[in-house]
């Protein structure tokens, strides 16, 4: 059990603090990786936590979303790995699935040259064939709470009890998201003597007690002191009528055509509909919500990050963690209803370094939600420039759309209803198959012409 007070880590002067990747104490074949990714230096939160978790001390980590955090605790954790090499080495605890493939990816692209084996234990995957994979016991798991929990408790021959390193992720959501109940019981089953970090965009109050309960004279590492957003990101919001707000987003997308998208929604619902909208006026939008099945969910990550779709709209199920480098504009359709997901959704753009945009649709309902944003931020934002009558001319195609649109949910509302009793998690190929009720209504415009 550890004191409230954590010590700081020790503040250097600007130019005495190291500037390459050696300099953190990190070994030749992980320095080379970190080249090989293209990642010039380390970043603020890495230069800070990487030296005191290579000593072996326990680490909390505050940093805003898109500073690093993922090497921070991956290269340590590797260059243990190396020196004392052994299965089942350390557990990363993560609140969303998709930010478990993602932590995934970069540990096996960092790892790539000392083959390390990671495995991803997410729900809505098979849990035999997980269980099989956990049989051939790889060196890093990286798992949600609840589905490792199921296998701690159901896969035989699977224990943890020889655990050196426990990470866990945004655990502000961890612990948000109720997980609380599940992290005890995996805490009670993995060794007491190990390492243990603690990464966190906020310092809540159970963020405070699980780590009391955890950790063991832990360094606080902290990169950024209030809620804050990326220095290169510009942001302005935009005050419309609520029946326009379709028509300003097409606006806004023509008008910055080349670039890629993420469109923030408040309902799963809202967020195939706008999909939809948008596939009829002939743009690339995929969706991606907490009602698709997981494969789905990876299959629109997938096709957005390769540039096949230049449009993601999403539910916040992907405002946290996600690192998708080319998102140039992140646009809130839908406010924010917690101001503090208002960070976490413009940090999907201005990643490691880059220049972003975010624009907030403000309408007559949201005024209040808005003000508790710039509060937040602490500064009052620039409105977003546009020219009414340019937008405007666009009313009569975007009400067209929309017409198509609302038949198209109609028809995926019937699909749903003759299958209730299924999973529910194939919203994205109906979406996709909903072309099909757009050719047929193309069919009778035409026929509709002919006479």
């Amino acid at each position: 059990m550890s004191s409230d007070v954590e010590p700081e880590a020790p503040d250097a002067p600007e130019e005495d603090k190291p500037a390459t990747w050696s300099d953190l104490g990190l070994v030749d074949v992980l320095c080379k990786a970190c080249e090989q990714l293209k990642w010039a230096q380390p970043s603020k939160i890495q230069k800070e936590a990487i030296p005191v978790a290579l000593q072996g001390k326990d680490v909390i980590g505050l940093a805003e979303t898109g500073s690093g955090k993922t090497a921070a605790f991956a290269l340590p954790i590797l260059q243990s790995l190396l020196e004392n090499p052994q299965r089942y080495f350390a557990l990363i605890l993560t609140p969303t699935r998709e930010l478990a493939f993602q932590i995934s990816e970069q540990i096996e692209a960092l790892g790539a040259n000392i083959g390390v084996k990671c495995a991803v234990i997410v729900g809505g995957m098979d849990m035999m064939s997980q269980a099989l994979i956990l049989a051939k016991k790889p060196h890093i798991l990286i798992a949600t709470p609840g589905r490792l929990l199921d296998h701690l408790e159901n896969t035989k021959g699977f224990n943890l009890k020889a655990l050196k390193y426990l990470v866990m992720d945004e655990a502000d959501r961890i612990l948000n998201m109720d997980f609380e109940v599940e992290v005890d019981k995996i805490l009670k089953v993995i060794p007491r003597e190990r390492h243990t970090f603690l990464f966190s965009a906020t310092m809540t109050k159970k963020v405070k007690k699980l780590q009391r309960a955890c950790l063991r004279d832990p360094v606080k590492v902290e990169v950024s002191t209030k809620y804050q957003t990326v220095e290169k990101l510009q942001q302005y919001y935009i005050f419309i009528p609520v029946k326009f707000k379709d028509v300003y987003l097409v606006h806004i997308l023509n008008e910055m055509a080349g670039n890629s998208f993420m469109i923030f929604c408040s309902t799963c619902n809202n967020t195939i509909r706008t999909a939809l909208l948008l596939r009829n006026l002939g743009l690339t939008a995929v969706p991606l919500h907490g009602q698709m099945s997981q494969n789905k969910r990876l299959a629109a990550l997938t096709k957005f990050k390769a540039k096949n779709r230049s449009i993601l709209i999403s539910t916040d199920v992907a405002s946290r963690g996600l690192d998708i480098p080319h998102v140039d504009v992140v646009i809130n359709f839908d406010i924010p209803t917690h101001s503090k997901d208002y960070i976490h959704r413009v940090g999907r753009t201005a990643r490691a370094g880059r220049s972003g945009k975010a624009i907030t649709f403000v309408t007559q309902y949201d005024v209040e939600l808005y003000q508790r944003i710039e509060q937040l931020i602490g500064k009052q934002l620039p409105l977003y420039k546009t020219e009414e009558d340019e937008v405007m001319v666009l009313q009569e195609r975007v009400a067209e759309s929309q017409r198509l649109a609302k038949m198209e949910m109609k028809d995926l509302g019937d699909k749903k209803g003759k299958r209730k009793k299924n999973d529910g998690g194939g919203d994205d190929d109906d979406t996709e198959g909903a072309t099909g009720v757009r050719k047929r209504l193309k069919g009778m415009k035409k026929g509709n012409k002919k006479k």
